[in-house]
């Protein structure tokens, strides 16, 4: 049996409250992310797959580390922050937002959770944001106080994730709609849960709130998923990139802004309140983009795993653009990816070529996400 002190760089990288848990149960490897070993082996990632979209998978996301943003100028400082409009922002209620810079380039894409009216936690992907706000903060001239809480999240992803939820918390759990947050206890121990997650299915993320306590809340929720085929997991690179969904740093950066992507909608450069990028975003919108994020299938031979480097895409001889996320989807039966483009080689049906590791393949661009375009399993109630 694998020993937890078998993994590690030294102490400046952190373990999870799960950590301990997570070896106990098969994790075989760790990738870092926020600082934090995250745990990306238990085998097989196809397997992981299938666990995922037909039962339910457990992941350690304590990397997921919050940002919490509190004070009587909390709601205006963290509008301050994206350009998504947060005027309709209840309390209880999530929302996938972007933190751009000046000149409107991408520094996360978290998940906002409003707990109190001014209570905040930005949930984050992979980057530095408690420094970042701490940096906006000293000129802001707001009262607010920022600091990274004792707090981590696990997911439960997949169609049976509500099931299990419902044996953790009873029959109300279910009446939590998809994008909420509720404030709950289980045998003492304080979490918050919201109906969200890094996967396109249904699932839930269960946020810790006392870091002793991680090892019993990982062992009390995999006995409930017991009967419903829980497995341990990691975050599915097949299942998000089906999706469509983002991973920081790959599929955008500090120099990639929210119109390249096609997330328009989570940019309101005509409210009133005023926010980082603002300006900025406004040229970008009217003058247009040179390049944008598109759908490719591949036609080679299965991907042995997902790209490690960024592919160049060429036409005519001519670089046009890189892939940024590449997998084999099992059950789609194609290679599927989300790349980088010029503008003029975004049409569906427009054939490209890949430089992948195995030599040039051939390319064609499709609509995104690959699978439930319409997020009909997420919604689902």
């Amino acid at each position: 049996m694998t020993n937890a002190d078998d993994f590690g760089f030294g102490t400046q990288i952190r373990k999870s409250p799960y950590f301990d848990a997570t070896v106990r149960w098969g994790a075989k490897g760790f990738s870092v992310y926020n600082h934090m070993y995250i745990p990306r082996d238990f085998g097989d990632p196809e397997a992981n797959f299938w666990n995922l979209v037909n039962d339910a998978i457990l992941c350690d996301v304590a990397v997921e580390r919050q940002v919490e943003i509190t004070g009587p100028d909390a709601a205006r400082f963290v509008q301050m922050l994206t350009p998504r409009d947060l005027s309709t922002l209840a309390v209880g209620q999530c929302k996938y937002i972007l933190i751009t810079n000046a000149k409107g380039g991408i520094l996360n894409d978290p998940i906002l959770l409003r707990l109190s009216e001014n209570h905040f936690w930005i949930s984050l992907a992979d980057s530095d944001i408690l420094l970042w706000a701490s940096g906006v903060a000293v000129h802001a001239g707001l009262d607010v106080t920022i600091c990274e809480p004792d707090v981590s999240p696990l997911q439960l992803q997949g169609p049976k994730s509500g099931d299990i939820m419902k044996a953790l918390f009873g029959e109300s759990i279910l009446d939590l709609r998809y994008y909420w947050l509720r404030q709950v206890e289980l045998d003492g121990i304080p979490l918050v849960v919201s109906r969200t997650g890094w996967s396109s299915e249904l699932g839930y993320e269960i946020y810790l709130q006392d870091g002793s306590r991680g090892d019993d809340l990982w062992e009390k929720i995999m006995a409930a998923g017991t009967p419903f085929n829980l497995k341990p997991g990691h975050t599915s690179s097949i299942r998000r990139i089906e999706g469509g969904m983002l991973s920081y740093h790959a599929d955008a950066d500090i120099h990639t802004n929210p119109y390249e992507l096609g997330l328009d909608r989570l940019v309101n450069v005509d409210m009133d309140a005023e926010f980082i990028g603002k300006s900025a975003l406004r040229t970008i919108r009217d003058r247009g983009v040179t390049r944008k994020q598109v759908g490719l299938i591949i036609d080679c031979e299965p991907l042995k795993g997902p790209n490690t480097t960024f592919w160049p895409i060429l036409k005519d001889e001519q670089t046009v653009g890189k892939v940024t996320s590449a997998v084999y989807s099992p059950r789609l039966q194609k290679n599927i990816a989300l790349a980088m483009v010029s503008i003029d080689c975004t049409d569906i049906s427009t054939v490209l070529t890949v430089q992948t590791a195995s030599g040039s393949m051939t390319a064609t661009v499709v609509e995104i996400p690959f699978y439930d375009p319409k997020k009909t399993i997420t919604t689902a109630t």
